[in-house]
C-alpha cells in the first residue's frame, strides 16, 4: 500500500464520520422538531410531550446508529474490499452521538417553558441549529455559498415543522 493510497483512504475515513455527524444533526433537528411541534399542536403537553421526545431521541439515534454501520459495511464490501468493522463502528458511533445531542435542542424548551411558548422556542432553537449547520459544513466542503446553504437547510427543516404542526392538528385525537 503506497503513501498515496493510505492518505486517500484516511481522507475518505473523515469524509464519511463528518457525513454522518452532519446527517444525524440534521435528522435529529428536523424529526425532533417536527414530531414535537405535531403532538404539542395537536393537543398533548407537558411530561407527555418531553417523554415522547425522549423516546423518539433515544430510538432514532440507535436506529440512525444501526442504520449507519450497515450501510458502511455493505459499501465497502460492494466496493470490493473487506469490511473494516471498526471503521462502521466509528460511523455508526458518530451518528448516534449527534443524533443524541441534537435531540435536545429541540427538546430542551418543553422541560423548561410553557408549552405554547415552548412550541416557539423549540423550532427557532432548531431553524437556528439548522442554519449554523449548513452553514458550517458549506464552509468545511467548500461548498458554494454558506449563506446560501444556511437558508437551504432551514427553510427544509421548515417544511417538516409544518408539516408536522399541519399533521398534528388534522389527526387530533
Amino acid at each position: 500500500m503506497n503513501i498515496f493510497h493510505i492518505f486517500t483512504h484516511k481522507k475518505q475515513q473523515k469524509e464519511t464520520l463528518f457525513r454522518n455527524f452532519v446527517f444525524g444533526v440534521e435528522d435529529s433537528l428536523v424529526s425532533t422538531v417536527g414530531l414535537l411541534a405535531g403532538v404539542a399542536s395537536g393537543g398533548i403537553v407537558g411530561k407527555s410531550i418531553v417523554t415522547t421526545g425522549i423516546v423518539l431521541i433515544f430510538v432514532e439515534a440507535f436506529s440512525m446508529g444501526i442504520g449507519s454501520f450497515l450501510t458502511e459495511e455493505a459499501t465497502e464490501e460492494l466496493d470490493g474490499g473487506v469490511s473494516n468493522q471498526w471503521e462502521a463502528a466509528k460511523g455508526a458511533l458518530t451518528m448516534f452521538g449527534s443524533y443524541l445531542l441534537a435531540g435536545f435542542i429541540p427538546l430542551a424548551p418543553y422541560i423548561f417553558a410553557p408549552n405554547d411558548q415552548a412550541v416557539i422556542y423549540s423550532v427557532a432553537s432548531s431553524l437556528i441549529g439548522l442554519a449554523v449547520l449548513g452553514y458550517s459544513s458549506a464552509k468545511i466542503f467548500r461548498y458554494g455559498y454558506p449563506m446560501h446553504r444556511a437558508i437551504k437547510v432551514a427553510l427544509l427543516g421548515g417544511v417538516a415543522v409544518m408539516i408536522g404542526m399541519l399533521v398534528g392538528r388534522i389527526f387530533q385525537v
